[in-house]
Formats: structure tokens, sequence, C-alpha cells
């Protein structure tokens, strides 16, 4: 069947004898059997059963927000053999408190014998489309280094990072002290509580991703034993069974190191109070882990990028600082997202030295541009605009570098350091990009 539900029409032919289509619940063991023997960790087995287990759950119909449309698969009309694939996964982001509807490529593959055949470009674009059909402002990749680059992202925002801990950062209980929390395991009953701390705790971050209780719901029970992006939650309670905060991390050991993806507490709730005994339960999680897979627990890696609650309280056993990598993002449609953060661009410009900013910014990306006007402090308008030799506008950005002041990675003052191509015109427009675009911290723990 045709599907027309956005601008990329599939089933499409391809040259070579292959055909771009929409994924059907026939696939599923095709997809799991591309995925589990290409996307493989080196040291890790073949077939990951793992990844495998992950697409299985991607392609049911269970995932909150994942349907079998979603992927897209290229098959060689000669053999019926799968020979790349991709999936779409969607989500909310909260960029500063607005949530922005956001889509993932992942699970990009090509068997070695397809490769440099414009397959994944071919993929990115049905996808893309789809994505945008959605309402999708804003799509982000963990790809391989450069890669993405060439399908219109750029890396714009921390990714992972964080802190490590050794066993020597892990305090024994003294004497005959007793723990004084317990950390039992989240059951689906959790799945409001923990989703109302989450949302009480992403408000320190620029990116943070929004998991309601359904997607709660859906990473406490929704996913098979065996999907290695299933997570091990935990409750933290007193205990007299008075819940404080939860921590979540991988169902298997990577290396020989524990991940933790998540953990906050409740207002009102000590980090201080928390730390020692939640280094104590990781650790010993870590060890029983360790000895399940015959591997040696060497730490545990907090992912919660470069700034969390933890960090400040326990400075010395997370001293060990573990470098981040960056998300690919892209936006298609600049004038549409500014829209949509206008709120927000308004807020940070009340609390600036050019509180009630009135006037126009002229953003040259050599190519193309945007002009954006302001009056009393509020973005009013934002239009397409072209730079000419006689107009070259209030600051120019290079290629897709304007994304990096966007999202908080960069200030304008510290991108004009890297880019000698990026600059801007006067003391005015660099103040009021300043004040729009600060450096801020976030930390995405993505849907899967």
């Amino acid at each position: 069947m045709t599907d027309k539900t956005d601008s990329v029409t599939l089933p499409r032919d391809l040259s070579d004898g292959l055909t771009l289509r929409r994924a059907t619940p026939a696939d599923v063991d095709a997809v799991a059997e591309i995925n589990s023997t290409i996307l493989v960790d080196p040291d890790g087995p073949c077939p990951d059963e793992g990844e495998a287990a992950w697409t299985r759950d991607l392609l049911s119909d269970g995932h909150p927000t994942v349907i079998p449309d979603d992927y897209t698969v290229v098959e060689d009309r000669d053999t019926g053999q799968i020979v790349s694939a991709m999936v779409l996964i969607s989500q909310t982001w909260s960029y500063d408190g607005i949530p922005i509807a956001v889509g993932r490529p992942e699970q990009v593959v090509t068997r070695p014998a397809y490769r440099g055949r414009g397959l994944v470009r071919a993929q990115i674009e049905a996808l893309h489309a789809r994505s945008a059909a959605k309402g999708e402002l804003l799509q982000g990749i963990t790809g391989i280094p450069y890669f993405y680059r060439q399908f219109g992202y750029e890396m714009a925002v921390t990714l992972d990072g964080g802190r490590e801990v050794f066993a020597t950062g892990v305090s024994a209980l003294k004497g005959e002290a007793t723990e004084p929390f317990v950390f039992r395991p989240a059951t689906v009953d959790d799945a409001a509580w923990i989703a109302g701390v989450d949302a009480e705790a992403v408000g320190r971050y620029l990116l943070s991703d929004v998991r309601d209780a359904t997607m709660w719901r859906y990473e406490l029970a929704g996913k098979g034993e065996k999907n290695w992006t299933r997570p091990v939650v935990s409750v933290i309670e007193t205990p007299d069974g008075e819940a404080l905060g939860y921590v979540a991390h991988e169902s298997r050991m990577m290396s020989d190191r524990l991940n933790v993806m998540d953990a906050e507490v409740k207002p009102g709730v000590s980090w201080l109070r928390i730390a020692p005994g939640l280094l104590r339960h990781l650790w010993a999680a870590g060890e029983t882990m360790g000895a399940r897979d015959g591997k040696r627990m060497h730490s545990i890696v907090f992912q919660f990028g470069t700034e969390h609650p933890l960090y400040e309280v326990a400075p010395k056993a997370l001293a060990h600082e573990k470098r981040p990598y960056a998300w690919y993002l892209r936006v298609a449609d600049l004038p549409a997202f500014l829209t949509t953060i206008a709120p927000v661009l308004a807020e940070r410009l009340a609390r600036s030295a050019v509180v009630g900013y009135t006037g126009a910014l002229k953003l040259s990306f050599y190519r193309s541009g945007l002009l954006l006007k302001f009056e009393g402090g509020q973005l009013t308008g934002v239009e397409p605009w072209t730079p000419t030799n006689e107009d070259q506008g209030s600051a120019a950005f290079a290629g897709l570098t304007f994304l990096q002041p966007l999202f908080g990675y960069r200030t304008v003052s510290e991108l004009r350091e890297v880019y000698p191509d990026c600059w801007t015109d006067n003391d005015e427009a660099q103040a009021v990009l300043e004040a729009l675009f600060p450096r801020k911290a976030s930390n995405v723990w993505y849907v899967s």
C-alpha cells in the first residue's frame, strides 16, 4: 500500500534493484537480524541479543511513540533481504520549560556490501519528511563523528559525559551503622510519582527529556528483559517507606562500568544525605551485575552531563570528569522554532542589561539569513532574509553554527573565538545576542 502521510511517497524503487519502503510487523525478524549483527559492540557478542530485543520492542505495538511505519527498510528485490534500515523515535523535550516535539533517528544500519550507495541519505530524507508531518521541530541523533553533518545536522549540545566514581570514592558504613535509606525496585505504581519528581528537577537544564507517567510505565514494565535499553529503576525511601527520590541505571554493564542515566530527589530532600548510600547501592548493583556477566566492577559513571546537584555534594568522590560527546541537532524551520521559544527569549531579555529591547537583528548564514524583530523585549517577527554585499547583517554564523548558541552549547563570544567567520557588527548586536542565547547546561536521557 502506498504511504502518503508525508511528503515522501513510499515504496520507492532505488537503483541496483533495491526498494525503499516502510517496515511492517512481518519484518521484525529480518530487522532484528540486521541490527543485532551490524550494530554490535566490538567487545560484545555477535549477534547482540540486547539489540535484537530492542528492535522487537520498537516494532511491537507496545511502544508509546513508535509504530512499524516509523521504520524504513531497504530491500534487495532479487534476494528479498533487508540490507539497510533506520527508525524514527518520537519524543518530547523541554527547551527551558517549552515542550518541543523531537524526532530521533536511530538504529541506522547498512550491510557492508551495500554501503556507499546513498541508502542512508534516501532513508534520512523519508525520515525527515515523516518527522515534519508529525509536527516535530527538532531532530537529534547520537551518532558517529562527522557523518550526520552531511544531512543538515550540527553538533550543538552535550551528550552523556559526567563524573566517574571508583571504589575509593565509595565510603563504607562505620561500626554497626545501618543504611539510612532503602533502595527498592520501582513498579508501574510508582510511575506517576517518579514523573512528578522528574518534572520538578529538569528545570535546571536548557534541554531535557520529558517523561510523563505513560513513558515511565513503559520504562518500568514495557521493555523486554533482554532489551539493552531497559533501565533498572529504584525508588529511594526512608526505612518507614517515605519516597524521597529515584535512580535509574543500565541493566547490563558496558565494559566494566555501571552507567547511571538518571537520579533525582523530590524538593526539600538533601543530596548530601542521599549521596553516600546512593554510591554504596550502585556499587553493590554493579558488583552483582559483574558477577552475573563475568566482568569486574571498575567504576560507576554518572551520565548526567556537566552539571548535577550530586556533583556538588561529593566533589572528591566524583572528581574524575568524563568528557561529554555531543548531540547532532537539526532544525529545518528556524522561524517556527524561534517563534515557539519566544516566551523564553522574552524572559531572558527581561532579566538582562538590554531589558525592553526594541529593534531588529539580521542574522546572516551567508547563503541565507533571518530577520528578528523585537518590540519592548518581545519577539514580534521572524522572517527569511538574504544578506548582500551592501547589507551583510548584524551578525554572521557560518554554516549551521547558529545552532550552538541557540542550544546553549556556546555563547556568541565563544563561537567567535572558534570560528573567524562568525562575527557581530556592533555592540548592540553583541549584547542582545548574548542576552538571548546564554550558555546553559543540558541533560537529555533520550527515549529509546
